[in-house]
């Protein structure tokens, strides 16, 4: 599975991270307004079509004041 994420703050970010399943991700921002960056995961063995993978997003600015998003995918044969 891959994507891309997009974050911004008018203070600047400190780190984004992406997680799918169990598997964490993270970038440093680098004190950026506006961060994007490309994900790729690749989806453990042992799921069913239909079941579905948690899939979350974080970002975090540099007062430390963090926000997530979370949603999930479809397991498809």
């Amino acid at each position: 599975m891959s994507g891309s994420v997009r974050a911004q703050d008018t203070e600047g970010l400190d780190s984004v991270w992406v997680s799918v399943d169990s598997v964490v991700k993270g970038a440093d921002a680098a004190l950026q307004r506006s961060f994007s960056s490309g994900y790729r995961f690749v989806v453990p063995a042992g799921h069913t079509p239909g079941n579905r993978v948690p899939l979350s997003f974080r970002a975090r600015d540099i007062s430390a004041f963090a926000i997530q998003r979370d949603t999930y995918v479809v397991v498809v044969p």
